[in-house]
């Protein structure tokens, strides 16, 4: 495989700049990982600043590694008329965030029974990928993982409780509803791996506000898994979101699944608040944008009959999604991804204010995030009219 001077794609020149900052890197790594430098950040409060320096360290330098390894095993993401990038592109980016992740918490000891279900779920969804990379797996094999993870981390108490789970009918309900939630948001991280640093990008804003609530309500487990995530995609990301080039690596299904699940069931494991209106609805703002995308859609696909039943829903692939209709709209990639990335701070910003608001206050937050899911769903329809005229375009072109 070549670029476009005719070198290995593997061997592309590194900025001198960069090489430096992986020096630093591995330096920051290995004075983190002595006990006595380690000892003092905890008895300071500074435990969570020390796992985002080691998760963001681990994912700076591991991620040019599992690139390298991507390439030489042809491990690649080809371009395709569905597809938006250009050129062949390393796969496996998932390992350079899972294994980050795992180290800085499991070298700060701060794993509960949930969090070690959590990453254990996580795990095999990224073994699962990276046979999926590698070989291609049909879609039932991977909805069927994705249940088996739902499934372990349920057995570890990660469920929803919207309903009494004193009767049965009620253990029913909020299993039913984990299963949907989990397995919904973990497909929907995934659609949203389809531009430079968007899946990444998304992941890194919604931990990092459930980040902030949890430490809000005292929740020091949750947190630091969260800023655990934040710290191993915030590493990856320099690769996945260039400035004026394509991304040199994706996260590929060992990657997109597993960030999707894993927020997933941080978000049940979560307490968000004591009011049940506000438990329900901090979650929801933070993930807004994979809800809205998902029911969209879906409904759509329904209603143009292009989709008929549910085995047609899992494999079908389109260029049909939020940052797509975005895209043809603003007529750049880029915007999409940044307008995204703007629409989900604003979400996630209404979710923090809900801990201290009055009901009163509550409401008007949610009819604020409504106006802006009425604000998205107009731009949406005519990014989608727009998408159609240039496919539209195209085709009366490329007649004699």
């Amino acid at each position: 495989m070549k670029d476009g001077r005719g070198l290995p794609a593997w061997d592309e020149p590194t900025p001198r700049w960069q090489r430096l900052l992986r020096i630093l890197g591995c330096l920051l790594i290995a004075a983190l990982l002595v006990p006595w430098v380690r000892s003092p950040w905890f008895g300071t409060g500074g435990r969570w600043l020390y796992i985002l320096l080691l998760a963001t360290a681990l994912s700076y330098v591991l991620t040019p590694l599992v690139r390298h390894l991507a390439w030489r095993a042809e491990i690649l993401d080809l371009p395709a008329s569905r597809k938006v990038h250009a050129v062949p592109t390393p796969l496996l980016g998932g390992l350079a965030i899972h294994a980050p992740l795992c180290i800085a918490l499991l070298a700060n000891f701060v794993l509960d029974l949930e969090t070690v279900a959590i990453l254990a779920g996580g795990t095999l969804l990224v073994t699962v990928g990276l046979l999926d990379d590698r070989l291609g797996l049909p879609a039932g094999v991977k909805l069927a993982a994705q249940f088996a993870a739902t499934a372990v981390v349920m057995a570890a108490g990660v469920t929803l409780t919207l309903f009494s789970p004193r009767s049965t009918l009620g253990l029913l309900a909020n299993g039913g509803l984990t299963v949907l939630w989990i397995v919904g948001i973990t497909n929907a991280m995934n659609f949203f791996d389809g531009m430079d640093g968007l899946a990444t990008g998304l992941a890194i804003l919604t931990a990092g506000f459930m980040g902030v609530v949890a430490f809000q309500t005292r929740q020091p487990y949750l947190g630091w898994l969260c800023i655990a995530l934040v710290g191993a995609c915030l590493g990856f990301l320099p690769y996945n979101l260039r400035p004026g080039r394509p991304a040199s690596i994706f996260l590929g299904d060992t990657g997109s699944p597993f960030l999707g699940f894993t927020l997933a069931a941080v978000a049940v494991k979560g307490e968000w608040a004591e009011n049940n209106l506000m438990d329900v609805a901090a979650p929801v703002l933070i993930f807004w944008v994979f809800i809205f995308d998902m029911v969209h859609i879906t409904v759509a696909r329904i209603a143009t009959g292009r989709v008929r039943t549910f085995r047609e829903w899992i494999d079908y692939t389109g260029r049909d999604h939020l940052h797509h209709r975005l895209a043809a709209l603003l007529g750049s990639q880029r915007l999409a991804v940044f307008l995204i990335f703007l629409l989900t701070s604003v979400m996630g910003l209404a979710a923090i204010a809900l801990k201290e608001a009055r009901l009163v206050d509550a409401l008007v937050l949610l009819l604020q995030a409504l106006l802006v899911v009425v604000f998205v769903t107009v731009l949406e329809f005519q990014g989608n009219r727009r998408g159609r005229e240039l496919e539209r375009t195209a085709r009366e072109d490329s007649d004699p």
